[in-house]
């Protein structure tokens, strides 16, 4: 059941954050609110950082828009660049990742469809605050969320795209 009995508004530094090695995790509408229909969470990623390895959702689709700066992201063989007002859509089953493609902050809505994903991120924020997590560890918090992951594609996707990640040089 829904805990948001009445309209709401979720000003600029309401909700939770957490950083995740490159980028950062607000949450905004959790899924308990919409009956695990949606989530909502903002990332903001820095100049020319990768967000995460290649990986695929198997439950949930993803819709990025962004609110400031220049996204870009691999959909399957698709290179995309997307700026200010620009929705991006990444379906479950497609292996995807993405960056931000600038040298300004960037800045997006991650609208996730159904909800519950968003607790990988509560979940991966304290497993990778010392720096790469266990791969045990991961292993085990990927196959819970339904979330296959290539963590060998970070050092090829940072070269071919100009961006960086922690541990690669």
């Amino acid at each position: 059941m829904s805990t948001l009995a009445s309209p709401t508004i979720i000003g600029p530094t309401d909700g939770e954050s957490v950083a995740i090695q490159t980028i950062g995790v607000r949450f905004m509408i959790p899924g308990v609110d919409t009956d695990t229909r949606f989530s909502l969470v903002e990332h903001p990623i820095p100049p020319r950082a990768l967000a995460a390895p290649l990986h695929r959702h198997n439950r949930e689709d993803e819709y990025s828009y962004v609110l400031k700066g220049r996204m870009g992201a691999l959909l399957g063989d698709d290179v995309v660049e997307a700026g200010p007002g620009d929705l991006v859509y990444k379906p479950r089953d497609q292996w995807h990742t993405f960056w931000n493609a600038g040298d300004e902050p960037c800045l997006i809505l991650e609208l996730i469809s159904p909800a519950g994903f968003e607790q990988f991120f509560a979940e991966l924020a304290p497993i990778t605050a010392g720096g790469a997590p266990d791969p045990e560890v991961m292993g085990e918090l990927c196959a819970r969320y339904a979330l296959d992951i290539q963590p060998d594609s970070v050092e090829e996707l940072c070269r071919r795209f100009g961006l960086w990640f922690p541990g690669v040089e």
